[in-house]
């Protein structure tokens, strides 16, 4: 195969480690497969010495080093420009005044598109025959734009890779669990653990972000990620861009790919519950209807209360500092006063 059958893309943020191992097994993946492939980095202003480990252990990987952090769809979109596609924020001249001192084995832009692009976490382990699988099968199914592996935790526990569109039975259950039946069932948008099991490719509304092989042809179509969101939900909005254009999409649970969740967006969890509402919200004003947008506020007033007085019990009982206590209190409250359409938003800062 031409070494532009495959891209795999990474963005990464303050996890050094965790990029290193993700990238000595996708290493070992592709020389395990006949697919000739390349692997770009888009490191987004850590400050744990990631760009200078990138360099020095994998100096043939493509590194994008990025003066400002540009979110997890902006970062991805940068490398997709670079590789030749027509995406929003794809412009390496972008990132800096003086680009060239901060991309190191970048070439220059071609339109010479890579058939696949396998978007991944840095906090994952591809396992040696994942690649194969995923591109084999995009290979004998011409009519599916997307796929995705099946994912598990570092310890080898079942986690769910794949999800159906949101609901408002899922704004619901994310308040109020009720029981982890309902919480891992088809109505708060999880596939059943049994079609895992199986091994068989199924039909998804969207595979979860950490792992994604895109064809290259639907990125053209669908411009790549929208960078209004910062983080979180950026792959839904494109996988609904994606079935919109009338392809499928597919988890393909023989492909394995371990992921260790989260590691980038748990180093600051108050603003990270903004980031996820906030994202929420535009997906929401974007994609569905006005009175869906009006239901989901109210359950989410409603919710957030109920999270202040749960963390307030907590102090009480003396089991969370009272300065974390203040800093989750405080991004509730923006959540709840947070605008949803453009129109608030404007009302908002008038």
């Amino acid at each position: 195969m031409d070494i532009r059958d495959l891209a795999v893309v990474i963005v990464n943020w303050n996890v050094r480690d965790l990029l290193l191992n993700c990238l000595r097994s996708l290493t070992v993946a592709l020389a395990a497969t006949p697919v000739s492939g390349e692997i770009w980095v888009v490191d987004n202003a850590s400050h744990d010495g990631s760009v200078q480990a990138v360099r020095s252990h994998f100096p043939a990987v493509h590194l994008i080093a990025s003066p400002d952090n540009l979110g997890f769809g902006a970062g991805n979109n940068l490398a997709l420009g670079a590789l030749g596609f027509r995406v929003k924020g794809g412009e390496l001249m972008g990132i800096a005044a003086e680009p060239a001192a901060l991309i190191g084995n970048v070439r220059p832009l071609t339109r010479n598109l890579p058939r696949y692009v396998l978007l991944l976490n840095p906090d994952t382990v591809v396992r040696e025959d994942a690649i194969r699988i995923l591109v084999d099968f995009m290979d004998r199914h011409a009519h599916v734009g997307v796929c995705g592996p099946r994912l598990i935790y570092g310890d080898g526990t079942f986690q769910h890779a794949a999800y159906a569109f949101p609901t408002l039975a899922q704004t619901l259950l994310d308040f109020w669990p009720l029981n982890w039946r309902l919480t891992d069932s088809r109505l708060n948008g999880r596939y059943p653990k049994k079609w895992y099991a199986r091994g068989e490719p199924f039909p998804i509304d969207h595979p979860l972000g950490a792992a994604m092989l895109f064809r290259g042809e639907v990125i053209e179509q669908t411009g790549g990620f929208d960078p209004d969101y910062r983080m979180y939900v950026e792959e839904i909005d494109w996988c609904m861009r994606v079935k919109q254009a009338g392809w499928e999409i597919y988890c393909v649970p023989q492909a394995e790919v371990v992921h260790f969740e989260g590691q980038s967006t748990r180093q600051v969890r108050p603003q990270m519950t903004i980031e996820l509402w906030r994202s929420r919200y535009l997906l929401f004003a974007k994609h569905y209807s006005p009175l869906y947008c009006w239901a989901v506020r109210q359950i989410v007033r409603v919710g957030m209360r109920n999270k202040i007085s749960q963390v307030m019990r907590t102090v009480r009982r003396g089991e969370m500092a009272k300065q974390d206590a203040d800093s989750l209190i405080e991004a509730y409250r923006q959540v709840m006063t947070m605008p949803m359409f453009a129109s608030e938003r404007s009302h908002a800062s008038g």
